[in-house]
């Protein structure tokens, strides 16, 4: 088989073998990382016609010991390298976050379709940069943000949007996820890289809420805290090294594999980025506002994740965690509960987003999570982080 020009034979039988001929679809990979590698599998699951040619990432010898199944892959130590030299269907950026943005402006003008990852900026120069590229962008992008494709959401908009509850006027929206430690314990308690946990979680909130209510953010007024998370134990200590480690409520020794060894410093070292909890107050277009609010050191079930979207004639209470929506009506004794089978990849979203993915390089679909609705809520999320830092209001421009 040739590069770019290889075809996949399927066989179906029903009585009778038909054939099938389906092009294959090459796709490079721009940082192997834990998500983007997950992501891709979600890929090849769905879509066996899709073969993962290359791998541009500075650690190549690394990823080639610690992965089975890249016998096939091409290794790249720059994207360039890899754009030179492969014939490619499409894109997938999965890099530390801090690098999303220069990775993705240099694919923006090759016209190959793009799978990104969130935040699409970390920081407002970024952001700017993102934006000016996406001006004359060549290449369709998907962003990733599957919480908008979950069953779930796709329900909640489909309520909305009959008007039963009427236009939605507020919006009450809390994220306490259970697995808050990962903030504090691995890599993304560097903020040089996170940019902070409203880019890293609020992020996907802001983006499911800014496509339920339809309505476009003017301002943003937030604050955030670190109470829990810090302290003076050694910079760079680990936990497995540390004399308290089995007494520590957030100690991960007792985690095993890969878990264990990434999760693997001190969250009460001197070095431990990140807020803890962080809330934001956002007004819209229509002088509706948003409250949202998310926690990192709630545990077991006390971890919560939804919103309650209220109109005149009633209230959606959307609940993630526990795979249901309730519809209360205000003006009659009804209450509508809908119970939602969702699966354990963002709720059914990735698989949904790797389906538009393929439709996008396949030319039979547009993005329907586009690089502006990733700017929108990476600048929402950069507002209120400065508005956290200045005490102050800030306009989303």
């Amino acid at each position: 088989m040739f590069r770019g020009a290889s075809f996949l034979f399927k066989t179906y039988r029903n009585h009778s073998i038909t054939w099938e001929v389906i092009k294959l679809l090459n796709i490079g990979i721009i940082g192997y990382g834990s998500r983007i590698r997950n992501v891709f599998y979600k890929v090849k699951e769905n879509f066996p016609e899709c073969k993962l040619v290359a791998i541009a990432d500075i650690r190549n010898e690394e990823i080639r010991s610690k992965y089975d199944g890249l016998e096939e892959v091409r290794f790249y130590d720059t994207f360039e390298d890899m754009h030179a030299n492969e014939k490619l269907d499409g894109i997938m950026i999965g890099t530390r976050c801090s690098l999303h943005t220069t990775m993705a402006r240099k694919v923006l003008p090759t016209g190959i379709p793009l799978f990104l990852e969130k935040p699409v900026s970390t920081t407002m120069e970024d952001y700017l940069l993102l934006q000016e590229s996406a001006a004359s962008a060549k290449s369709e992008v998907v962003v990733s943000f599957p919480m908008r494709l979950s069953r779930i959401v796709k329900l909640a908009k489909e309520i909305i949007d009959s008007g039963k509850i009427g236009s939605v006027e507020h919006v009450a929206a809390q994220n306490y996820p259970e697995y808050g430690g990962v903030y504090f314990h691995n890599w993304y308690r560097d903020e040089q890289e996170t940019g902070g946990l409203f880019l890293q979680k609020a992020t996907h909130d802001f983006d499911y809420i800014n496509y339920l209510v339809g309505q476009k953010p003017v301002s943003v007024v937030a604050m955030t805290s670190k109470q829990i998370f810090k302290g003076t134990k050694p910079a760079g200590l680990r936990c497995v090294d540390c004399a308290e480690n089995q007494t520590c409520e957030e100690s991960t020794v007792h985690l095993k594999g890969i878990r264990r060894e990434t999760w693997a410093y001190c969250a009460f070292a001197e070095d431990t980025g990140n807020e803890d909890s962080g809330s934001a107050l956002i007004r819209y277009e229509n002088g509706m506002h948003v409250s949202y609010t998310q926690n990192f050191y709630s545990r077991k079930k006390s971890s919560f994740r939804g919103a309650r979207f209220t109109g005149y004639k009633g209230t959606l209470e959307l609940d993630f965690h526990g795979s249901q929506i309730k519809v209360y009506m205000h003006h009659t004794p009804r209450v509508e509960t809908y119970d939602i089978e969702m699966g354990n990849d963002h709720f059914g979203g990735d698989t949904e987003l790797v389906k538009n993915f393929v439709k996008v390089m396949k030319g039979e679909g547009r993005s329907v999570s586009t690089l502006e609705d990733g700017l929108l809520s990476a600048l929402m999320c950069l507002k209120a982080k400065q508005s956290a830092e200045t005490g102050m209001l800030q306009s989303i421009e």
